[in-house]
């Protein structure tokens, strides 16, 4: 399951992957992902939130690589993850460099807490 919120006051778009994610979910999500990017603007902050994954199949790498680039295109300025086992990292590092156009931010959590600090700076 993927969950996409926002807070506009806060300039912060919320992804958080649930369960086992599949591909269908990304693209159920798209349109929830198009509304919430609607009421950003650029230089939001993203926080990616995989503490709750538990596995992601690897055809979702297009999915993911198009939610990325939507993102990017929307002008996200840092992006704050939170991969608790670097083991589920799913090549997150190498994703960004060819979705995210604009390079924005990004540092990588071992939990909420830490992300939220991230958030801050």
């Amino acid at each position: 399951m993927l969950l996409v919120t926002s807070n506009k006051s806060r300039r912060l778009l919320y992804i958080r992957y649930i369960g086992r994610v599949q591909p269908a979910e990304f693209q159920r999500s798209r349109e929830d992902l198009t509304t919430q990017l609607g009421e950003l603007t650029s230089g939001f902050r993203l926080l990616a939130d995989f503490s709750q994954l538990e596995s992601m199949q690897l055809d979702c790498e297009a999915e993911l690589g198009r939610m990325m680039e939507l993102i990017g295109r929307a002008g996200v300025d840092l992006v704050v993850r939170v991969i608790p086992d670097p083991s589920k990292d799913i090549g997150m590092n190498i994703l960004t460099v060819f979705h995210y156009p604009h390079r924005p931010r990004v540092v990588t959590c071992e939990n909420l807490v830490e992300a939220a600090m991230a958030l801050e700076d």
